[in-house]
């Protein structure tokens, strides 16, 4: 978030235009976005009179940004904005933290809290919201802590003596695809891998991939629309303490919007964190229940849309988005597919046909069987001496499509959380059903986590 707000900032010109408001058609820009671009009016108006470096936005941002990186407490922090504003009284500074919170909020660079089970069985959300222990497992929602805590942030309303036990931080994805579209540099590129792509059958982009283009066959009225947004969804795990000695493993979860061009669509200020998944310990299969909020948005999305201010034609549209691949290393993979990466059915390419054998000295399965993947008149199919010991006479292995998962795993219901030990045994090397199912167009992916 920190990134995002730097990079709103040092580029403001690109975002606001004084025209922008002061259209005829009080329709045009969307409550959202207006309330966006009042909120970028602060990025004009000077720190205090005659300030040519600081403007309220940039030095709102900049002591938001030291407080999170010098972990600085709420009760510090409120003390430090109550004597900046006394000794330069002149100066636009904000009253109270809360304040400070607002106007990032309205910039759309907010974030949810969401309880969490300390066991990773459920979230406190929707129907669960108010409820005061885990339905799984009957672990309390909340810890106790002493009443001089420094975790301030977390602290309850109803009771100050205690603190959620785990709490998963979520960005909505929604405003982030939103402010693309608002800014005016951003909202042409949005639109490159429809008008600006050179269409030569050469592979320079994912939208000159069969996976893009599969993806357009299957959905013509998605595809009509250039400016909805493909996405790509990447996850792993990483230690915040920067000490490997210390485990811990936080994970957060990253989209990727593919619609912008190559040079753009990789860089950090395009990068959209929307959930960050608390340790100590990885969520493993459990991830599933921290996805819940961005599988929401997502399906949104898709079924919907959500009116969207498009700044270079002046209008408002329906945007839509879908997910349309993963990026993980291998372990990261198993926890979004299901499908275990370990044993002597790893390959999730091969699936129930992998060959492996286990090594003696350091038990470890070796996949084997490559030679499959020849043409089956190649001279490599035959050589015994220079491989095994043995033919191929194996055909390749079939790639398994998503409707073939559904009809591997219809009908078993798997429960998550870390004490659940009743959980069915699935089939093969199967350990879930990915959320990512939920999505009407999951299945049909030419590249999808199996």
């Amino acid at each position: 978030m920190e990134d995002d707000m730097i990079g709103l900032v040092s580029d403001t010109h690109h975002w606001f235009d004084d025209n922008i408001l002061k259209t005829e058609d009080h329709s045009l820009p969307n409550k959202s976005a207006k309330k966006f671009y009042k909120g970028l009016e602060s990025a004009k108006k000077a720190l205090y009179p005659g300030c040519k470096k600081f403007s309220v936005l940039t030095f709102v941002v900049r002591l938001f940004h030291s407080k999170c990186i010098g972990k600085c407490n709420d009760k510090g922090f409120s003390m430090i904005l109550d004597t900046l504003r006394e000794d330069f009284p002149e100066a636009a500074i904000p009253k109270s933290l809360y304040d400070l919170r607002k106007l990032i909020r309205d910039l759309g660079l907010g974030y949810e809290k969401i309880d969490a089970c300390p066991n990773d069985c459920m979230l406190y959300w929707k129907e669960n919201k108010d409820k005061m222990e885990c339905v799984v497992c009957h672990t309390s929602r909340y810890k106790t802590i002493e009443d001089d805590s420094d975790d301030e942030e977390n602290l309850t309303t109803n009771d100050h003596n205690k603190v959620p036990a785990k709490v998963l931080r979520y960005f909505p994805l929604i405003p982030h695809l939103q402010r693309l579209y608002m800014s005016s540099e951003a909202v042409a590129s949005m639109r490159w891998h429809e008008e600006g792509r050179t269409k030569d059958g050469l592979l320079r982009h994912p939208a000159d991939s069969p996976a893009w283009q599969t993806f357009d066959h299957n959905y013509p009225e998605f595809a009509k629309e250039s400016r909805n947004v493909r996405l790509g969804l990447a996850s792993d795990e990483f230690n915040p303490f920067g000490n490997m000695s210390n485990s811990h493993s936080t994970w957060p979860v990253v989209l990727i919007p593919y619609n912008l061009p190559p040079w753009m669509c990789m860089k950090i200020p395009y990068f959209m964190l929307t959930l960050l998944i608390p340790g100590p310990s990885a969520p493993g299969n459990n991830i599933e229940i921290y996805l819940e909020p961005l599988l929401d948005e997502l399906k949104l999305l898709w079924d919907h849309g959500v009116e969207t201010y498009d700044s270079s034609t002046n209008s408002n549209f329906q945007m839509r988005a879908g997910m349309v691949w993963t990026i993980s290393d291998f372990p990261a993979y198993a926890n979004l597919s299901g499908w275990s990466t370990k044993g002597k059915l790893a390959c999730p390419s091969c699936h129930k046909r992998t060959k492996s054998i286990r090594l003696k000295c350091s038990r470890k399965f070796v996949i084997m069987g490559h030679r499959r993947l020849l043409s089956k008149r190649h001279a490599y199919r035959k050589d015994k001496n220079s491989f095994d010991g043995t033919e191929e006479l194996e055909s390749k292995p079939t790639c398994l499509t998503g409707s073939d998962v559904l009809n591997e795993l219809n009908g078993i219901e798997f429960k998550f959380g870390k004490l659940v030990k009743d959980n069915p045994v699935l089939p093969y090397n199967w350990k879930k059903r990915s959320i990512f199912f939920k999505l009407p167009y999951w299945k049909d992916n030419l590249i999808n986590i199996i």
